[in-house]
Formats: structure tokens, sequence, C-alpha cells
């Protein structure tokens, strides 16, 4: 699996950018409403290709809170077979990574650790509702916020959409 700076990040609204361009849309969004709050939520989705590996999409949501937002996403296929438990740890950890790489570019416009969220599309219903513990715990340790189902939106809804 490629790191994510590698290659591009697409957004419905901007088309392929690099992660630094990312990092510059991002700045700019927060930039034309600078006295409103913000979320910066990153999550990630991923779906089985018909034996052939495993569709990852990790997404990065830039949220004006109570007024819409933005969203950049990436595609990574690993031709890798992953039962459930393994497909949902390797989200998490693609989420974890994305957020540490973002933030390396984001640490000198002053976004930090506390502004970031993590989502994992895991709940309290189904079959991943045992794992809530660890693969919180997880990004927990990690030191990030991190939200599950139903308010994980970055994972379930953003992030789904491209899987």
């Amino acid at each position: 699996m490629s790191s994510l700076t590698n290659g591009h990040f697409n957004s419905p609204t901007y088309g392929a950018l690099t992660l630094i361009n990312v990092r510059q849309k991002v700045l700019e969004f927060i930039e034309r409403a600078p006295d409103y709050q913000y979320r910066l939520v990153i999550g990630t989705d991923s779906q089985p290709k018909n034996g052939h590996g495993v569709d990852f999409v990790t997404a990065i949501v830039i949220h004006r809170v109570g007024y819409g937002g933005i969203y950049f996403w990436k595609r990574i296929i690993d031709k890798k077979t992953y039962v459930l438990r393994s497909r949902i740890y390797q989200e998490a950890a693609l989420s974890l990574a994305c957020a540490d790489e973002v933030l390396a570019l984001l640490k000198d416009d002053g976004i930090t650790k506390y502004d970031v969220e993590i989502h994992v599309d895991i709940g309290s219903i189904g079959e991943t509702k045992e794992m809530i513990n660890e693969v919180v715990g997880m990004v927990r340790s990690s030191g990030f916020l991190v939200k599950t189902k139903p308010y994980s939106y970055g994972a379930s809804k953003v992030a789904d959409r491209h899987t």
C-alpha cells in the first residue's frame, strides 16, 4: 500500500489535487469565514472487490460547523484479501496515517491533534459492534478524538460515497 502523499486526492469542487494543494484549499476555506468553528475530519471506508482485493477510500473533510464544508478523497486498492476485522483495523490505520500527514502539513498553520476527529465506520449495531472498544482505543491512544456510527459521517457517508 502506498503512502497517501503519493498520487492525488480528488475533490468534487476542485478536481485532482496533491496533498499540498489540499492544504491550500483547506486554508482558503477557513480564511473565507475565519469566525466560524471548524472540524477537520478524517475517515476511511472500504469495500471488498469480488475476490480481487479491497478498495479503501480515505476522506479529508473540513466542516464549517452549521454551514457545510468541503472534502477530498483518495482511493487505495490493496490486492490483499482481508477478513472484516483486519479490514476495519486497516481503515483506522489509514485514517491515522492520513491524519499524521495532514497535521505535519498544517502544524505551522495552527492546526493540532485537538482540531482533528477520526471517524471510524463501526457502530453499536451490526457485525463490527464487538470491535468498538478496540478500535476506539486504538484511535484515542494515538491522541485523536474518535467518532463512531451514527456520528462518523467522514467514514460512513463521505468516504463510503466513493467506495
